[in-house]
């Protein structure tokens, strides 16, 4: 049954699932029927356009004057030459925002993105193929590494470059793919609340989290703006024991317990949900539960006790902290 309410529930709970290096899920949940696409569509969006990373935006090769050109005793023209170069992701040390790199190689040897690596760069994409030399061949190049968000046409940079520089459609973003589902939870008997599964993937340049940490960032930053017209009030961070096991166990619903319907019903009546509620009331407290006799109060005191707990026991100031705060939220 759906209740009246003046404002939506707030979300309350943040996981970060780990799959490999450079991927992971992450949840957050409850949200209101709706709420999740809401916050998911526009983060999805941030977390392509937004995240700041670093590209190859310009290259000059020693005996090539354009794109279209040839170097003698390398396999690979040009052209070939920079669409290899653009599939190596870089990274520059010591937060550098530019850096120009040079390399020089003879064959006959196999140019790999590992061969890139210095102490000033780092090659994200180590096995990625760059170009081929034959025998008593020399190739010398200085590669212009640039920080930046999303993708930047070599036109809109070629006049600001120094002379024999060819310039480069520059792909900033260091997340391969960002994706998300919603799934429906159960909140209170109510299954119409929702969870968001975002999946992200990066190249290495940033973890997913710390490019979901971006996102939020930039999504915060571009509504700041309303704040300068129109007072806002704004939210009170909602602080959570993660390394607690106790405050899981304390919020788990009463329904667990396997109380007789006499019992469950007395303290549903009395808008009990958590166990966590039961522990943090007194004994005289819980007597005073109306209808409940002594028979029930016998048993809601034993299956607190099987579930690990009593009736008024003393529980860390953070967990009491963050169990207030679970409460609140059931009861909005």
């Amino acid at each position: 049954m759906k209740k009246i309410k003046t404002t939506p529930l707030a979300p309350q709970e943040f996981e970060v699932e780990q799959i490999g290096e450079n991927e992971a899920n992450i949840m957050a949940y409850p949200f209101e029927t709706g709420y999740a696409i809401s916050l998911a569509h526009p983060l999805r969006r941030f977390l392509l356009s937004s995240s700041v990373g670093y590209a190859p935006i310009a290259i000059k090769i020693e005996g090539a004057k354009h794109e279209f050109d040839s170097v003698r005793g390398m396999l690979e023209d040009i052209s070939e030459f920079i669409l290899n170069l653009k599939e190596i992701r870089f990274k520059l040390n010591d937060d550098m925002a530019e850096a120009e790199v040079n390399y020089s190689f003879t064959g006959p040897y196999t140019i790999k993105g590992s061969d890139l690596s210095s102490d000033e760069v780092e090659v994200m994409t180590p096995d990625a193929p760059l170009a081929i030399l034959n025998e008593d061949s020399t190739l010398s190049f200085v590669i212009k590494i640039a920080q930046g968000i999303g993708y930047v046409a070599s036109e809109d940079t070629h006049d600001e470059l120094e002379d024999g520089f060819i310039a480069l459609d520059a792909f900033f973003t260091p997340v391969r793919s960002a994706t998300y589902k919603i799934e429906n939870i159960l909140v209170e008997d109510n299954p119409n609340f929702e969870r968001v599964i975002m999946n992200i993937k990066t190249d290495g340049q940033i973890s997913p989290v710390d490019a979901f940490r971006n996102s939020l960032e930039v999504m915060y930053a571009q509504l700041a703006v309303f704040n300068s017209e129109i007072s806002i009030k704004a939210p009170v961070a909602i602080e959570r024991v993660e390394e607690s096991p106790d405050l899981k166990k304390l919020t788990t619903h009463i329904d667990s317990l396997g109380l007789s319907a006499r019992s469950f019903n007395c303290l549903d009546r009395s808008n009990i949900k958590l166990i966590g509620e039961i522990t943090l009331m007194s004994t005289s407290d819980l007597k005073n539960v109306k209808n409940l006799g002594k028979k029930s109060y016998d048993e809601i005191v034993e299956k607190v006790k099987e579930f690990g707990y009593a009736v008024g026991v003393a529980l860390a100031d953070d967990v009491v902290a963050a169990l207030k705060k679970k409460i609140e939220a059931e009861q909005a």
